[in-house]
């Protein structure tokens, strides 16, 4: 196992159900098989038509919705909280 790095990752049950059946029938282990998968997934070059060409006035849209809105400043009503709070208070109990 020398060069190797341990991964966890989850996969859905029908994933890992055609993993363990491709595997066997290979003769292969799972872990074997997914590195091989892998290689094979990242040595195929991606066509040029398979990027999608970014669209700098979509993009410009979305910046002077955002100017726009941050203009207005605050919504009434708005949180109270920040992020970092939701560690420092218990969760609400659900019934």
């Amino acid at each position: 196992m020398a060069g190797m790095v341990r991964k966890q990752i989850y996969l859905r049950r029908d994933q890992d159900r055609r993993l363990k059946r491709i595997a066997r029938s290979l003769g292969v282990s799972e872990a074997e098989f997914i590195r091989r998968s892998l290689d094979q997934a990242v040595a195929q070059p991606v066509a040029a038509e398979e990027v999608p060409t970014p669209d700098p006035n979509a993009w410009n849209e979305v910046l002077d919705f955002l100017r726009r809105r941050h203009a207005k400043g605050d919504l009434p009503g708005a949180r109270d909280w920040k992020r970092e709070d939701l560690y420092e208070r218990p969760l609400p109990r659900r019934h």
